[in-house]
């Protein structure tokens, strides 16, 4: 199927609050072939994909890595599904809902390409991964936990705590900067090389403070080599870059479906690869001897509505297919960032190697990496050029201002990011 054949799609989806026909949103599965700029430069295209979204017209958003905006069509599903579990209460939920969330599970496995009983819904990668590094047993007293400075604060602070409990340590090392492919992979065999008992290492596929993306299969490899089990923090990663999760060779992940895919806040998965669930402690509210992934997490009462949306937020990705996102998010980034990498007086933190970069990209004044500084960067885009950004902390190197596009986004909004920048530098420098 040809990228005129998606648009032919589009033009055909039903414009508003109505839900997108599910037949056609199936049939234009098929990813666009990329050829240069090809899809991920047409503006006439991602146009129509981004009059899918009701954008506020305040700002230029180039916030959208705290969660995703649902397109019109997965809305109004939501909407549907919140109406009917309203209306209809217990009695749905008791007689027919579990067929349905069970649909919305199994559809999320087949996505995915892991068996049903491999992941297990939870509210968002956070939750997911508190389950893993929490539940995590096979450490043993003096061993050790690594993780690193681009990783998610609350799964930081879960390694601390979880091994403090069971009398592991932690070990926190500084990614390189600049990074690039090799002494990424490098400095994690450094450390595992360096640091005796190391038995869990944590990676962050996308960071959420520059955009990294980190060669996980390959350090996966370097750390089984040596018995070192992975939990991989994914959630940045589904629906921002191209990946499988069998390809990143761990055994333990979280994700997102709220972020880069498009659902409704509240929807997450753990994945447990199949023979490996023992490995993780069930929940304190189910019985210790369970051996199902279910029972490793116990949420109570969810936002039901939202999980069974899921079908319909994979439906409307489907449409657009992972390369063509892929790929029209690393063009959206590449725009601005080949206008202002050789800036005088600008400091962008992440590669431009395609492996090692989505859509995130961070950036800051040169030499000034204090939080207050770039607190004040992400103002003055914003009170200044009318650009949504936001500061980041916790790099070993300093604060930063993150950019973070979404398929609504065009190419003129990033060119507006690189316009501001080039103006800021040429009045502090």
């Amino acid at each position: 199927m040809t990228w005129m054949n998606r648009r032919t799609v589009l033009q055909g989806a039903v414009v508003g609050a109505a839900m997108l026909p599910t037949g056609a949103l199936r049939a234009a599965s098929t990813p666009a072939p990329i050829h240069g700029t090809g899809l991920a430069g047409d503006e006439a295209y991602w146009a129509q994909i981004a009059g899918q979204y009701d954008v506020t017209d305040e700002v230029i958003q180039l916030e959208n890595g705290n969660w995703g905006m649902m397109s019109r069509p997965v809305l109004a599903a939501y909407q549907e599904c919140v109406a009917k579990v309203n209306r209809e209460s217990s009695f749905y939920a008791r007689r027919g809902m579990g067929a349905d969330w069970g649909a919305a599970h199994a559809r999320l496995a087949a996505f995915l390409g892991v068996e049903p009983e491999e992941i297990v819904f939870t509210r968002n990668a956070t939750e997911a991964l508190k389950a893993l590094i929490g539940g995590y047993n096979r450490i043993k007293a003096g061993q050790a936990a690594l993780y690193t400075d681009l990783d998610y604060d609350s799964m930081q602070a879960s390694l601390e705590t979880s091994m403090a409990r069971r009398g592991a340590r932690t070990i926190k090392i500084p990614l390189p900067e600049p990074a690039n492919y090799q002494n990424v992979i490098d400095a994690y065999a450094q450390a595992f090389e360096t640091h005796a008992g190391i038995k869990l290492v944590l990676l962050t596929h996308i960071s959420h403070r520059t955009g990294l993306k980190v060669p996980v299969r390959e350090i996966s490899a370097l750390a089984q080599a040596r018995g070192i089990d992975v939990i991989v923090d994914a959630a940045h990663s589904l629906g921002q870059v191209e990946f499988e999760i069998a390809g990143l060779g761990a055994d333990f992940v979280g994700i997102n479906l709220h972020k880069w895919m498009g659902a409704p806040l509240g929807v997450g998965a753990a994945y447990i690869r199949k023979g490996r669930v023992s490995a993780i402690d069930p929940d304190i509210a189910e019985p210790p001897s369970s051996e199902s992934i279910r029972s490793r997490v116990h949420t109570g009462t969810v936002d039901f509505a939202a999980s069974l949306t899921l079908p319909a937020a994979l439906d409307f990705q489907a449409m657009i297919g992972a390369s063509a996102r892929a790929a029209r998010l690393q063009a959206l980034r590449n725009r601005w960032v080949s206008q202002v990498r050789d800036l005088h007086g600008i400091e962008v933190l992440t590669p431009d190697d395609p492996r090692m970069h989505g859509g995130i990209t961070s950036f800051r004044l040169s030499g000034r990496t204090s939080e207050i500084q770039n607190r004040a960067l992400a103002a003055t885009l914003l009170d200044r050029f009318g650009i949504f950004t936001v500061h980041r902390t916790g790099l070993a190197s300093g604060a930063c201002v993150r950019a973070t596009p979404a398929l609504f986004n065009s190419m003129a909004d990033v060119d507006a990011l690189a316009v501001a920048l080039r103006q800021i530098a040429d009045t502090t420098m």
